[in-house]
């Protein structure tokens, strides 16, 4: 890729038996006091990030990446990665480290994280944010927004997680009562609950884009793109083409270079009717009144890519040759994807449980499979056994998964925050770790403001100057 990539990835808890020590309200704090206290992951914050995040509540871990609890759920955060490669092995890292917690605590029996967005009761929400640094200089013009909503809206036909049923967020209660035909699977998770296309506040007014300007890098060289709209993914394929496809619209409309024609009249309505929608057509209105289908929108793009694009890596090729093929697959036969999209994974998975059991898709079995696809106990979740049956498509070996749980990437700053979280859990010192920034006692701070730059002699310098261990 050409730029620094960053996942967020917010976990369901689901306790599958009565448990003296707490529901799952309790479980995402003993799993991260465990991973910081017993497994020694990671360095604890020391210090209030915000008057959300006070001293304990979390901390960066070893391989430069942070976890935490943010609204009841615990949140693991990829460290900024510069490869394709790196985001997918990091994204499943933090699986792995929950996961095995579990195990470790003797409750992966009775405890599963889950790797979705929805909970099927209360209507709630949690996310998967994804985060593309971008030039500060990059201006986002009309035409520039308007596309790449446009791209972010149709691209959930590849990228989507799938869902049983429908939700009907607070925010549209006002508008006019619509009698829509009852959805009983829709491609994305996430389509229901966002209800702007930018807007700066995230927990309330869930937007495709945040607008929030926060680089967390140099501000005068960089601006940092968040994004709220996608699913959390199990299938390793899907998360690479949803990131590596966004990285490539982004080098695009950075340079200018538009696609004619794309524009949509309603990109939050469109991002629920393309969900939403049991045909598969995937009809979009535009700004200009015409309507296209998601698969011209996205072939708008790839055209792009294809021509400005090709050979810059061999990642970008990858992901070119993928995008064509899925595009290709989609349209002659959606199932023939199922390896490698999860809602097709998901939709073949239910069909099959339907047929056999005989019962209807609104029977309420359906939603707790549902969110078995997501379980991350591999002897449990449904995802996992369509990978032990050959039926998921892999890209990252366990072994490399299990590897960056400790190590951080070479090639980005988050080499030296795993080097100072290593260090730190041997001396006896205040710390101020961000992912700009690094103080270590009464030292002057080391600032980070390259995410591109590793760091390495400047915090072994700063690690040298630290008071001796206790």
């Amino acid at each position: 890729m050409n730029r620094i990539v960053g996942l967020e990835t917010e976990y369901g808890c689901l306790v599958h038996s009565d448990d003296r020590q707490g529901g799952p309200d309790a479980h995402p704090i003993r799993v991260k006091n465990h991973l910081f206290r017993v497994a020694r992951m990671g360095a604890i914050d020391l210090h209030y990030r915000d008057y959300e995040e006070p001293p304990g509540n979390g901390g960066f871990l070893l391989n430069g990446g942070r976890l935490y609890l943010d609204m009841g759920h615990l949140e693991v955060s990829t460290p900024e990665c510069l490869t394709l490669r790196d985001v997918v092995a990091y994204d499943r890292a933090g699986d792995f480290l929950l996961q095995r917690a579990l195990a470790e605590m003797e409750l992966a029996g009775k405890v599963s994280f889950v790797k979705n967005n929805i909970d099927h009761h209360t209507g709630a929400t949690f996310g998967c944010h994804e985060n593309y640094l971008m030039k500060r200089g990059a201006q986002f013009t009309p035409q520039v927004l308007a596309a790449l909503l446009s791209f972010l809206a149709t691209r959930q036909i590849f990228t989507g997680a799938g869902r049983v049923g429908q939700a009907n967020p607070l925010a549209f209660e006002f508008e006019p009562h619509r009698h829509e035909q009852r959805v009983l699977f829709q491609i994305s998770q996430r389509a229901d609950h966002i209800v702007n296309d930018i807007y700066q506040w995230v927990q309330f007014n869930r937007a495709i884009i945040n607008a929030r300007d926060e680089p967390l890098a140099d501000y005068r060289k960089y601006r940092r793109l968040h994004l709220l709209i996608g699913d959390s993914n199990m299938n390793e394929f899907t998360t690479a083409l949803k990131v590596g496809t966004t990285a490539m619209v982004l080098d695009l409309l950075e340079e200018g270079i538009i696609p004619k024609r794309v524009g949509l009249l309603d990109p939050v309505q469109s991002t629920r009717d393309i969900s939403r929608d049991q045909s598969y057509r995937w009809i979009a209105r535009l700004e200009n009144g015409q309507t296209r289908s998601a698969f011209e929108i996205q072939r708008s793009f790839l055209a792009l890519a294809q021509n400005y694009l090709a050979g810059m890596d061999a990642e970008y090729d990858w992901v070119l040759r993928e995008w064509a093929a899925v595009l290709d697959g989609l349209e002659r036969d959606v199932m023939s994807q199922a390896n490698k999209v999860d809602w097709i994974a998901k939709k073949w998975l239910l069909q099959t449980f339907v047929d056999e059991e005989k019962i209807g898709w609104d029977d309420p079995w359906l939603q707790s499979l549902d969110l078995e696809y997501h379980n991350l106990n591999p002897a449990q979740g449904l995802y996992h056994a369509l990978v032990g049956e050959g039926r998921a498509e892999r890209l990252i070996s366990d072994q490399r998964i299990e590897f960056c749980t400790t190590t951080p990437p070479a090639n980005t700053r988050a080499q030296a925050r795993g080097l100072a979280v290593q260090h730190l859990q041997s001396l006896n010192t205040n710390y101020v770790i961000n992912w700009d920034s690094i103080r270590i006692g009464d030292k002057d701070p080391l600032i980070m403001g390259n995410p591109f730059h590793p760091y390495g002699a400047e915090i072994r310098q700063l690690l040298a100057d630290a008071p001796p261990a206790s």
